[in-house]
């Protein structure tokens, strides 16, 4: 990493662009009719993707920066998956036909924190409304701490694929700090326990940047994690704002690492990873090179959404459960994000959006733009400029931000194909904003871009 360049861009708030526009911009004038609507447009030829948020864990990580909360007790969680079948069920009528599925993701929180019946009920309901095509990749969040062997052969039977373990980092001075302890052992025996119920696409989650981390520590976790061999590690940099996340100030701010401890974290633990056989995609994520990810990432065919870089190709995702987000050909739409609201919507026969966002013409270009440039760490903006009907000399003109990373030499801009240099890709985030026609009003809800 160039510090100049570090220093002078590192600290802007930034967003990840896992969307575009991003949620803070989403607004009430979205609401269950308007989504009604939207699922009714969906065209027979159409395949979907289906995101199902389960917002419940044992316990708080400090860290955490999704929408979950400590459930001590079973009963609600039932009462939760049960309402996830009911949205499903509310969801496929609108639609009134049953759409091809060729991804599945539960993400959380922790979905293995469901009973396994449970489990079993809503990957039934799931079948009955839609058509999970043979090759549909299902995948689940997994805290390898509370996963059971039942829990385990209900995610076979379900059909579950791939299997994504919470590991963050091994070292116990930072697991304490962030109040997630958790030892090797017990993850080695989920991976293995998963990989012989036939869950043989495993990713590892790491985290830099936490408390009392270090460089030696970070290097530790890793090298154990790659006895396992999974297929993929996604290695984020850890997002503080205790202004939104409350149970972050538990976190001492002094404990951090500074920004150029960051950077070394992260460049380490991708020279590690490298040296191991797995490629580098992206800003965050790695595969070994037989992987469909990193086939993905070769071809140019690599995607983001809400769950980050994915494979999935689809233009359709349909969220479910308490905070969910999804994406149709108009427009995102957004759940009420507290669980007890989502549950009375749901309870009461309604649709539980609250929010969302009506794509127009000039957001689906940049959108485009956006989404190649953090995948690709380039765009050949004639030819998305030509697919929308514009042209490639007015979005140049409309991005004053792209002067200063061309002058700086972040970027390259050869005709109409930009591209960023080797040493700056690290400020991909950077790139991307410079296209982003709503972002000055948003940037305090954002994290730093390195």
């Amino acid at each position: 990493m160039r510090q100049d360049l570090a220093a002078r861009y590192g600290h802007e708030r930034l967003p990840r662009y896992t969307s575009y526009p991003t949620a803070p911009h989403f607004s009430a004038a979205i609401g269950p009719d308007t989504y009604a609507e939207w699922l009714k447009a969906i065209p027979r030829s159409a395949s979907a993707s289906l995101y199902l948020h389960v917002p419940f864990c044992r316990s708080m990580c400090w860290y955490c920066g999704c929408h979950t909360s400590v459930a001590r007790r079973d009963e609600p969680i039932a009462a939760y998956a049960s309402s996830l079948c009911r949205e499903i069920d509310l969801v496929s009528g609108q639609i009134g036909h049953r759409v091809q599925v060729d991804h599945i993701h539960f993400g959380g929180g922790t979905p293995t924190i469901m009973a396994p019946e449970h489990f079993a009920d809503l990957i039934a309901s799931i079948r009955r409304s839609f058509f999970i095509a043979p090759s549909a990749e299902i995948a689940v969040e997994i805290d390898p701490r509370t996963l059971t062997v039942a829990m385990i052969d209900a995610l076979a039977n379900g059909g579950v694929n791939r299997a994504s373990l919470g590991v963050q980092s091994f070292d116990p001075l930072v697991q304490h700090a962030i109040h997630r302890v958790q030892g090797f052992d017990e993850t080695a025996v989920a991976t293995t326990n998963l990989r012989r119920a036939g869950i043989t696409g495993v990713n590892f989650d790491l985290i830099y940047g936490l408390p009392h981390q270090t460089i030696a520590s970070c290097l530790d976790t890793l090298h154990r994690c790659v006895e396992l061999r999974p297929d993929r590690l996604s290695v984020f940099g850890y997002a503080h704002v205790p202004t939104f996340k409350k149970h972050q100030r538990k976190i001492d701010d002094a404990s951090l690492p500074d920004s150029l401890q960051r950077d070394q974290q992260f460049e380490a633990i991708a020279d590690a990873l490298k040296k191991a056989g797995y490629l580098q995609i992206g800003l965050d994520h790695f595969a070994l090179s037989g992987d469909k990810m990193a086939g993905a990432f070769r071809d140019g065919k690599l995607r983001r959404n809400f769950q980050g870089y994915t494979t999935d190709a689809s233009n359709i995702l349909l969220g479910f459960g308490a905070s969910a987000i999804g994406r149709l050909s108009r427009g995102y739409v957004q759940n009420e994000v507290h669980t007890r609201a989502y549950l009375g919507s749901i309870t009461s026969g309604r649709l539980a959006t609250v929010k969302g966002y009506a794509l127009t013409d000039d957001d689906r270009l940049r959108a485009e733009i956006i989404e190649r440039i953090m995948c690709d760490f380039g765009v050949d903006l004639d030819q998305i400029c030509s697919r929308h009907g514009s042209a490639a000399e007015a979005i140049l003109e409309s991005s004053p931000r792209l002067h200063n990373l061309i002058s700086d030499g972040i970027v390259k801009l050869d005709g109409a194909t930009l591209a960023l240099a080797d040493d700056s890709r690290f400020l991909v985030r950077s790139v991307a904003a410079a296209f982003d026609a709503h972002l000055d009003g948003s940037k305090q809800l954002h994290s730093r871009a390195v």
